[in-house]
C-alpha cells in the first residue's frame, strides 16, 4: 500500500472532519421542554406525594392508597418479593400494615429524578416504627416510579430493599 505525504493526510482529515460534526440524518436533537417543571418544582411535588401516600398509608386510608397506585403496579420487597396489581398492594397493606407499622422518611435522603416523558423516579431510606413498641425500628432503602399522566400522579413500580434494624 502507498504511503500519503504529510499534506494529502491533513487535506483528508479537514474533508472527513466536517462530516465528523455534522448530526447523524434522523437523530433527533435533544430540547428541553419549556413546560417540563424545573427540579426544585419537580421536587417538592414527588416529596408532597411522598408525604400524602404515607399519610394515607400511616392511617389505613386505603381509598387515598388506591387513587395513588397504578392497577398494574409491581411491587418489589426484598423479603416478600414481587407483588402484582393494585388489589394485592391494597390487601397486603389491610392485612399487614393497619395499626401495626407506621413508615416516616429519613430526614435528608430523598432524591428525585424526571423521566421524561414518563414522569420521576423517586429514591430515598424510609424508617418502619410499631405502634408501642418503642425499640424496634427498621430502616429500608426505596425506588419509587411516578407516573405523571395527563396531571394525575400514580405509582407504577416500587421496590423497597435492604430492610435491616436500625443501627444506633
Amino acid at each position: 500500500m502507498k504511503k500519503l505525504p504529510q499534506w494529502k493526510k491533513l487535506g483528508l482529515f479537514l474533508c472527513v472532519l466536517p462530516l465528523l460534526a455534522a448530526p447523524v440524518a434522523g437523530v433527533a436533537q435533544a430540547k428541553p421542554e419549556k413546560s417540563a417543571p424545573t427540579a426544585d418544582s419537580l421536587f417538592q411535588t414527588v416529596s408532597a406525594l411522598d408525604t400524602k401516600l404515607f399519610d394515607a398509608y400511616n392511617h389505613c386510608d386505603l381509598d387515598t392508597l388506591g387513587a395513588m397506585i397504578a392497577d398494574d403496579l409491581e411491587f418489589y420487597h426484598d423479603k416478600t418479593g414481587l407483588s402484582v396489581g393494585k388489589q394485592v398492594f391494597l390487601d397486603a397493606i389491610k392485612n399487614n400494615i393497619c395499626g401495626k407499622v407506621h413508615r416516616t422518611l429519613v430526614p435528608g435522603t430523598l432524591e428525585v429524578y424526571p423521566l421524561n416523558g414518563y414522569g420521576a423516579v423517586e429514591i430515598g431510606i424510609h424508617r418502619f416504627t410499631h405502634p408501642g413498641i418503642d425499640d424496634d425500628l427498621g430502616e429500608a432503602k426505596f425506588i419509587t416510579i411516578w407516573q405523571n399522566k395527563d396531571g394525575s400522579w400514580k405509582i407504577t413500580r416500587a421496590i423497597s430493599y435492604d430492610h435491616e434494624p436500625v443501627r444506633k
